[in-house]
This record gives C-alpha cells, sequence and structure tokens, in this order.
C-alpha cells in the first residue's frame, strides 16, 4: 500500500488513490495513508463475527461512498466471500508472494525451497471466488539462493512486491479502462 501511495505522489502516475480502508482498526497504514493524502477509515470487521457477508456488506457502502472504480488488496489478509467478489470481478486486484500458479494459499516461501524452485516471486492477479486462481496481471522474480531460509527470501521478494505492485495497478487500471 504505501509503494503504491508513494507511486502516486508522481506526476506520471497515472491512478489517483481514493481511499485506504482497513478491517483493522489498529493498522499503521491508516496513518501513512493519511499523511500520503488518502482518506483511511477502518471498519472493524469483529464486531460482525462470523457474517462475513455483512462485514463486506459495510465495506461494500463505504466503497460506494467514495465512488471507488477499482479494489486493490494490499495487506488484506481475508478471503472475501463470493458475494463481495462478484460484486468487484474484473476491478479487484491482490499481490501474492509467489511466481502464480505455483504456491497459491500461505507458507510459499517456504514450499518454493522445499520443491527445489530455482527461483521465487511475486505476483499481482486479478481476484477470483478461488484463493490466488484469478489471472496473472504482472511478475516478478527472484533467485532462490541456495542456502536461503523462507524469512531471507520473503526479505528479498518484499521489496519486487514493492516495485511491481505500484506498475501493476496501472496496467490493471487500463485494462479496466479499455473495456
Amino acid at each position: 500500500m504505501s509503494a503504491i501511495l508513494e507511486a502516486a505522489q508522481q506526476p506520471e502516475y497515472s491512478v489517483e488513490p481514493i481511499l485506504v480502508l482497513s478491517n483493522r482498526p489498529d493498522a499503521a497504514g491508516l496513518t501513512y495513508a493519511e499523511q500520503a493524502g488518502a482518506e483511511a477509515i477502518a471498519i472493524d470487521h469483529k464486531p460482525y463475527g462470523k457474517d462475513r457477508e455483512a462485514f463486506e456488506r459495510a465495506m461494500q457502502d463505504a466503497l460506494n461512498q467514495h465512488k471507488i472504480e477499482m479494489v486493490v488488496l494490499a495487506g488484506f489478509m481475508r478471503i472475501l466471500t463470493p458475494w463481495f467478489v462478484s460484486h468487484w470481478e474484473g476491478r479487484m486486484i491482490n499481490i501474492h508472494p509467489s511466481l502464480l500458479p505455483k504456491y497459491p494459499g500461505l507458507h510459499t516461501h517456504k514450499r518454493a525451497i522445499e520443491a527445489g524452485d530455482k527461483e521465487a516471486g511475486c505476483s499481482v492477479h486479478w481476484v477470483t471466488e478461488g484463493v490466488d486462481e484469478g489471472d496473472v496481471i504482472a511478475q516478478a522474480r527472484v533467485p532462490i539462493l541456495p542456502n536461503d531460509t523462507a524469512e531471507a527470501l520473503a526479505e528479498r521478494v518484499l521489496p519486487a512486491e514493492h516495485d511491481l505492485y505500484p506498475k501493476a495497478v496501472q496496467i490493471a487500471a487500463a485494462q479496466i479502462l479499455a473495456r
């Protein structure tokens, strides 16, 4: 999120971040977003208990109020319901720390090392009902070194994510506008 907000400060960046929405009121990104000039709000998911769709309807209301045209997930670690995903079909993207379609879900770096892969990386993809199953928009590759740990690999992939995501946001936005 911070990399996207920083990129948006550049005059040549073609996407305007309007709103940063978090499900965690204590998220540090909310303060960062406000400092970067984006409105930031939290809708705590906890009061909704297990009613995920009710929480997402509250998010949808906020997105509608701000006239949001595209959702960019960054650090949002909740699986979204089919109701929400279908509403944003073709207008919601996510970043994932693997070279999809390899290693959807969790523990991606550990799984890549254990598989003997020579490289890892990150992917930005369209969000679909299946976890990390949407078409890939862009990827960045990072070599896996001989004595890598999952933590060391994650540290090397993170800068690639920060470089890739703002670029992929522009690619996705252009595709949305071209429809």
